[in-house]
């Protein structure tokens, strides 16, 4: 009974954190503000005890920080975090690209069109989350058709970049620029060529990174022990 009711903790506290983690991600709890036990646990109808679990296992992987007698704050990346994980991701999606393109089928295709006409529309509406969504499910969607279990586990510790939601929080961003970086890739995918798609999405994420670079403040020093990489990951 006692394991059974430890387990019950742990899974309700596993719940909470997915639901804080895609507040972060949405921009609900945008980077710097606080996240208040209290008002989590009413919002989600439970008590304090597994929303405090669950924002333990957030700041174990960068994405808060707890400071005694202050709570929890959704904690702000540095530039440099944020241009290393751009970084990782390029090389990882060039794999995946290369591995996947020869297996897409027409539908394939078609789906990864349809993600990009989505993340237009949404620029089109000045909805810079819905670009985030579309464009997530986008890149995602290519490493799921590499079909390589380790590469999309380790492409998945990259969340929050692969969220794409810092491009479009920082002031100055553009979900217009966001959208139409993304049409080299997708001319590139309709010719079925894998190494054009290769080199779009090294430009892609190089446009990115430089992007970044010149909007992110960077107040807050590197924390090289935790990034928002995931645990323990630069």
């Amino acid at each position: 009974m006692a394991l059974s009711s430890a387990l019950s903790r742990r899974v309700l506290a596993d719940q909470v954190k997915e639901r804080i983690l895609e507040g972060i991600l949405s921009g609900h709890y945008p980077p710097d503000s606080r996240i208040i036990e209290t008002q989590v646990a009413r919002e989600l109808g439970t008590s304090q005890a597994p929303v405090r679990e669950a924002l333990r296992g957030l700041e174990g992987l960068g994405f808060v920080e707890i400071t005694p007698f202050r709570g929890a704050r959704v904690r702000r990346p540095s530039r440099r975090e944020i241009v290393e994980a751009y970084a990782v991701r390029s090389s990882l999606e060039t794999l995946g690209a290369r591995l996947a393109v020869p297996r897409m089928s027409d539908a394939d295709i078609a789906d990864l069109v349809g993600l990009f006409e989505a993340m237009l529309a949404a620029a089109d509406r000045d909805d810079g989350h819905g670009v985030a969504e579309a464009d997530a499910r986008f890149h995602g969607r290519i490493i799921q058709l590499a079909d390589n279990a380790t590469l999309e586990k380790v492409w998945r510790s990259l969340e929050p970049f692969s969220r794409t939601f810092l491009t479009l929080a920082v002031p100055g961003a553009d979900p217009h620029w966001s959208a139409h970086l993304h049409a080299p890739i997708v001319e590139a995918l309709e010719r079925r060529d894998a190494d054009e798609v290769v080199a779009a999405l090294q430009r892609h994420f190089d446009d990115v990174s430089d992007h970044m670079a010149g909007l992110w403040p960077d107040g807050a020093p590197v924390d090289t022990a935790r990034s928002p990489g995931g645990e323990g990951t630069g």
